[in-house]
């Protein structure tokens, strides 16, 4: 009787397992889903930035002077400079003029080997829809070079507003495709008729999705638009519940259509956390259930004790049971505090997944206008013939306000960057720089301690002096409040370990903890005064250079930042 219960017992428990498991397993893969949601925006970001970045340059080369005057019959030496100097200045891999035969006239690459200059590319798309009067666009394989490439064209008018050629320009996405290759993760670009152009792996690239129809075929082969490529089918099926097999390898699979020209762009997750943490909370689970079954038993136990014995044998065995239930109840206690530290790390997973969301938006709303603000200075010095003051102060403004919205991508982004050597007191000079007038509206008093020789650590200028900005914001406001406000900054070296001490007389740490403060969207200032994202942020970018932060509160009211950086390695060291 007694073993048949047991057996029911085991079923029971073992179908409750089962269930769990399969409960969990689809809760953890929606919260997968959902950080591949996120990261697939950030994606989806970047492809529009680069689809759009030189959106309007060739609209404005098409009204240059130069431009036209060439298209007219002028001589082609002048604008053949200008067009080598501006395509090395915007990062272009071409700029090129054709006659209206399609006829290449003058181009930037007119010096080598493989210039574009005689060729004739009427046969291409972009330059049959911008003769036509709209503008050009048009993802293919060179024809002369051999390297793929995104062409954007539009149509150059005389004065008699007829058309008497087409300005193009040819962008090169290998950055783009070697960061994604670089991230670890899976993902692929595919146009509208299914055909990768690129990809994280490189074997998925001039792969199609679905088999192409005659039709679309001999549009491909009329363009020219992938010679040399066979165009085979992708190895992949697709599943129930957003997952795909690809490549051999389940995975999740995410994919938006919200591009330009009918273009798709397919991420691919794998869904091991999901199962890692379902085994976790189906392991606590039989854990919790075996206590209970352990316990169930240990009390039946004392119950019979009682009933068969009344002696001191009877006392010594029942105080040995409760020593042995205080042990499993102690185990229980750990076992619900790693249920919630795993809960505590969801929650941090969430957050992380909606700042990834957040990212991504910031940098695609500010993405286009910085871009037309870089095609409008392009276009002023091309109509100047040359850079002003002006316009080189604004071209650095443009910069800085790239280099601040690639810095919100580094959460779920993966894009390298290469450190170098950086001057410590430099970037320290810098940060000053450029918070200069929140010091002098707060009216602080700066001083600072530094070395009399340089003090270069390995890293990203851009990054270290972001670093040091926010923490300067963040002390210049903790001293609002405070009649003399004073922030001291301190730069020493120890052990080839270079230390930042910012300290400020404000209102302390209070109650929290540097952690706490680490944490996305946790802030000390009031009510619309701030995101919560400066520490997080700077505790990432410390870490990305192996370096520490730490915070304290000062003796005598206020707080000390202190954050360190390896040395850089000196010329006289030797090298292993």
């Amino acid at each position: 009787m007694r073993s048949t219960s047991y057996i029911v017992i085991f079923l029971a428990a073992t179908a409750a397992s089962i269930g769990l498991y399969l409960v969990s397993y689809q809760y953890f893969l929606s919260e997968e889903l959902s950080k591949a949601q996120g990261r697939l925006s950030l994606y989806h970001s970047s492809v529009n930035g680069e689809l759009d970045r030189f959106s309007h340059l060739t609209y404005v080369l098409s009204q240059d002077s130069y431009v036209i005057g060439t298209a007219e019959g002028d001589s082609t030496g002048t604008l053949n400079r200008r067009f080598e100097d501006f395509a090395a200045q915007a990062g272009l891999d071409a700029i090129y003029l054709m006659d209206e035969d399609g006829i290449t006239i003058s181009a930037s690459n007119y010096r080598d080997i493989g210039s574009f200059v005689g060729q004739n590319y009427a046969f291409r798309p972009y330059f049959q829809t911008a003769l036509a009067g709209e503008q050009g666009r048009f993802y293919a394989i060179g024809a002369t070079t051999g390297l793929p490439g995104y062409f954007i064209a539009n149509v150059v008018l005389d004065s008699g507003a007829d058309p008497t050629g087409v300005v193009a320009i040819k962008i090169d996405f290998s950055d783009l495709q070697e960061s994604w290759r670089n991230s670890g993760e899976q993902v692929l670009l595919a146009n509208e008729d299914g055909v990768v152009l690129l990809s994280s792996n490189p074997d998925w690239q001039y792969s199609v999705l679905n088999p192409l129809t005659q039709q679309q075929q001999d549009k491909i082969r009329l363009a020219r638009q992938f010679p040399g490529q066979t165009l085979d089918p992708l190895d992949w099926t697709e599943l129930p519940g957003d997952q795909v097999r690809i490549s051999g390898a389940r995975r999740l699979h995410l994919a938006t259509t919200d591009l330009p020209h009918g273009w798709s762009l397919h991420y691919f997750a794998s869904d091991d956390r999901a199962v890692a943490r379902s085994w976790l909370v189906t392991a606590i689970f039989v854990l919790l259930a075996g206590l209970a079954f352990i316990f169930f038993q240990i009390q039946r136990a004392r119950r019979v004790s009682l009933a068969l014995a009344r002696s001191e044998q009877e006392e010594a065995m029942l105080r040995e049971a409760n020593e042995r239930l205080a042990v499993e109840v102690e185990d229980r206690k750990t076992a619900e505090r790693r249920l919630k530290r795993t809960q505590g790390e969801l929650e941090r997973a969430s957050r992380l997944a909606a700042l990834g969301q957040l990212s991504a938006s910031v940098t695609h709303e500010l993405g286009q206008p910085i871009a037309a603000m870089r095609n409008h200075l392009v276009a002023a010095e091309i109509g100047a013939s040359g850079q002003s003051t002006l316009t080189r102060k604004i071209g650095n403004l443009v910069d800085r306000m790239e280099g601040i919205t690639r810095q919100l991508r580094f959460f779920a982004r993966s894009e390298s960057e290469v450190f170098g050597d950086v001057e410590l007191c430099n970037s320290v000079n810098a940060a000053l720089a450029l918070i200069a007038p929140n010091i002098e509206q707060g009216k602080v008093r700066i001083s600072h301690d530094t070395p009399h020789g340089p003090v270069l650590i390995r890293g990203i200028a851009l990054r270290v002096e972001q670093v040091i900005t926010n923490l300067l914001r963040n002390a210049i406001d903790a001293t609002e409040a405070t009649e003399e406000p004073e922030i001291h900054i301190n730069v020493s070296v120890s052990n080839d370990v270079a230390a930042l001490e910012i300290q400020d007389n404000g209102h302390g740490l209070g109650g929290a903890t540097l952690a706490e403060l680490q944490e996305p969207f946790v802030t000390t200032k009031e009510s619309g005064r701030g995101m919560g994202l400066g520490l997080a942020i700077s505790a990432s970018i410390v870490k990305d250079h192996n370096g520490t932060i730490t915070a304290r509160n000062r003796d005598g009211g206020g707080t000390v930042f202190r954050v360190t950086f390896p040395m850089a390695l000196r010329p006289e060291e030797p090298k292993e």
